[in-house]
C-alpha cells in the first residue's frame, strides 16, 4: 500500500467521528491526523482531485476543506505544488520538547529531588495482596492512604488528620462545609448515604496510571462519537485531547456563570460536563458549586479534576470536592504527579456504584492493572512526604518566575495564579503558535494557548510553568526575551 492509499484509509476512518457537513468532516479528519502526528509536517496532501476521488466527495469539499486547515494555520499552499502540512502544536508534543535548556511547557514536578526517599526495600516493593500483582483496584494501603486525604496533605474526615497532616489554610479544615450522611438522608437527590460526604472510602477509590488515565476512562464509560462535553475556557489540554478522540465535542463556556451553565445543559444536552478545582492553564480557584447543583439537576455526569487541588497559595483555601453535590453521578479524577513525581505515573479515580463498576471494567480492558511497584513506592513516599514543604518551594518558584517575567518581558501581561504550577501569560498581537517554535529555536519550550480551547482560541496567549528551579527559570526567561525580539524584527 502507497503513502497515499494509507493515508486516504487514515482520513476514511476519521471521517466517522466528525459530524457537520462533508468539508468540515474532512477538515476535522484530516486536522486530527496532523495533530496526533499521523500526518507529519511538511506532508504534502493529495491533490483535491485525488483526495475527492478517494474519499467519495466533490472536488469541492476538498478545496472548502484545505482552505479551513489553511485558515487555522494546520496547513499551506504553495503555488504551482500543493497543499502540505505545517508542524503544529499538539498537547502530547508537549512531552518531547527534546533538547531545550529550559521547559515551561510541562505543568509538572520537574525531579524528585525534594523528596524524602524511603528505606528501598526491593521484596516490599514487590509484595502485593494477590501474590501475581494484577489487582484491579489497587494496593489497598495507597487506597487507603488516597481515600483518607483529598487533596493530599488535607484534614482526614472526622478531624482525623491524613497521611500528611497538613491542615488548611489558618486551621481551616479541608472538609469544611462537606455534606455529612445525616444530611444526604435528608437530602431528596440522593438515594442513599454513600458517596454523600466530600470524603472517599478506600472501596470507593480505583488507583489509575495517572489522572489522565482517569479522564480517559471516564470518556470511555460516559462518552459515545458526537457527544457533547461542556469545558471551561481555557480548559486542561489533556482532557480536551481525550474527549476529541473519544469523537465528542467539546463546548467551552464561562463555568463561573450560573446562567451560562443553565443555559448550555439545555442547549446542547451534554453526556458530561468537565470541571478543574485548580484551573490549568490559568491557575484561578473559582467558585464552582453551582456547575455541580446545575448537574444534578439536570441527570448530567460530572467529572472533577483535581490534580492541582493541593496546590493553593497566598492563604486561598483548597478547592472543596464537588462530588458531595453530585454524589451519584460525578466521577473525580487526582494524581500524585503534582506533590510527588509525575514519574511514579500514580493516580486515582473515585466514583459512587454503579458507575464505580464500570470504571473498573474499562481500566481492567485498558491495561489490566496499574504497577504494583509503583503503588507500593506511591504510598511510601505519602507516608514520608507531606505537601507542605514542596508547596512552600512553588510559591517561592512562583514568585520568582512571575519578577523574572516583570524583568525580562515588561510588554507581556498575566494575573497572579491563585494556585497549580503555571502562569497564562497574554502577548500582545502575538499569534503564540508560530511563537513557541521561534522560542524553541531559543532553547525553550513553551506551551501555546490555542492548545486549551477545543476551538483553537488564545492565539495570543502561553501557559508558562514555574516549576523549574530559579536558575533555569531565570535562564528561560533570558531566552523567552532573546525569542521576543527575535519574533518582532
Amino acid at each position: 500500500m502507497g503513502r497515499e492509499d494509507s493515508l486516504v484509509t487514515l482520513v476514511r476512518d476519521r471521517l466517522r467521528l466528525h459530524q457537520g457537513p462533508p468539508s468540515r468532516r474532512l477538515a476535522g479528519a484530516l486536522a486530527d491526523l496532523a495533530q496526533t502526528g499521523l500526518i507529519g509536517p511538511g506532508t504534502r496532501l493529495p491533490s483535491e482531485r485525488d483526495l475527492a476521488q478517494a474519499v467519495g466527495v466533490s472536488r469541492g469539499t476538498v478545496a472548502a476543506a484545505f482552505n479551513a486547515l489553511c485558515e487555522d494555520g494546520l496547513c499551506e499552499r504553495r503555488h504551482g505544488s500543493g497543499t502540505y502540512v505545517l508542524g503544529t502544536p499538539s498537547f502530547g508534543g508537549l512531552l518531547q520538547a527534546g533538547s531545550v535548556r529550559a521547559d515551561l511547557s510541562t505543568s509538572v514536578v520537574p525531579d524528585p529531588s525534594h523528596l524524602v526517599l524511603p528505606p528501598l526495600d526491593p521484596a516490599d516493593l514487590l509484595r502485593a495482596p494477590s501474590g501475581h500483582g494484577y489487582d484491579a483496584m489497587g494496593d489497598p494501603r495507597l487506597r487507603a492512604l488516597l481515600a483518607a486525604s483529598d487533596p493530599p496533605g488535607a484534614p482526614g474526615p472526622q478531624g482525623v488528620s491524613g497521611p500528611q497532616g497538613v491542615s488548611g489554610p489558618q486551621g481551616v479544615s479541608g472538609s469544611q462545609g462537606v455534606m455529612g450522611p445525616a444530611e444526604a438522608l435528608d437530602s431528596p437527590r440522593l438515594p442513599g448515604p454513600a458517596a454523600a460526604s466530600g470524603w472517599s472510602r478506600p472501596g470507593e477509590v480505583l488507583v489509575t496510571a495517572g489522572a489522565q488515565q482517569g479522564i480517559d476512562l471516564a470518556a470511555r464509560v460516559l462518552l459515545r462519537p458526537g457527544d457533547r462535553v461542556l469545558v471551561g475556557d481555557p480548559s486542561y489540554g489533556g482532557a480536551l485531547s481525550v474527549f476529541k478522540r473519544a469523537g465528542a465535542h467539546a463546548v467551552a463556556l464561562d463555568l463561573t456563570s450560573p446562567d451560562a451553565v443553565r443555559e448550555a445543559l439545555a442547549r446542547h444536552r451534554p453526556a458530561l460536563v468537565y470541571v478543574v478545582g485548580v484551573e490549568n492553564p490559568t491557575g484561578a480557584v473559582p467558585p464552582l458549586e453551582h456547575v455541580a447543583a446545575l448537574a444534578a439537576d439536570a441527570d448530567v455526569p460530572l467529572l472533577e479534576d483535581r490534580t492541582l487541588a493541593a496546590l493553593v497559595y497566598d492563604g486561598t483555601p483548597p478547592p472543596a470536592p464537588l462530588a458531595r453535590l453530585h454524589p451519584y453521578g460525578t466521577v473525580t479524577v487526582g494524581s500524585l504527579s503534582k506533590v510527588l513525581w509525575g514519574g511514579l505515573r500514580v493516580g486515582w479515580l473515585t466514583a459512587a456504584e454503579p458507575l464505580l463498576a464500570r470504571l473498573v471494567e474499562a481500566k481492567v480492558d485498558a491495561d489490566l492493572a496499574t504497577s504494583a511497584v509503583a503503588q507500593r513506592l506511591a504510598a511510601d513516599l505519602l507516608e514520608r512526604n507531606p505537601v507542605g514543604p514542596w508547596l512552600a518551594e512553588l510559591d517561592r518558584r512562583r514568585e520568582h518566575c512571575l519578577r523574572a517575567l516583570a524583568a525580562y518581558l515588561p510588554g507581556w501581561t498575566w494575573t497572579r495564579p491563585a494556585g497549580g504550577m503555571s502562569v497564562w501569560a497574554r502577548l500582545p498581537g502575538t499569534d503564540t503558535d508560530r511563537f513557541a517554535a521561534v522560542a524553541r529555536e531559543h532553547g525553550v519550550a513553551v506551551a501555546p494557548g490555542s492548545l486549551f480551547s477545543p476551538d483553537g482560541r488564545h492565539r495570543d496567549r502561553l501557559r508558562l510553568s514555574f516549576a523549574l528551579p530559579p536558575d533555569l527559570l531565570d535562564q528561560a526567561m533570558a531566552g523567552l526575551a532573546r525569542a521576543w525580539d527575535a519574533y518582532r524584527e
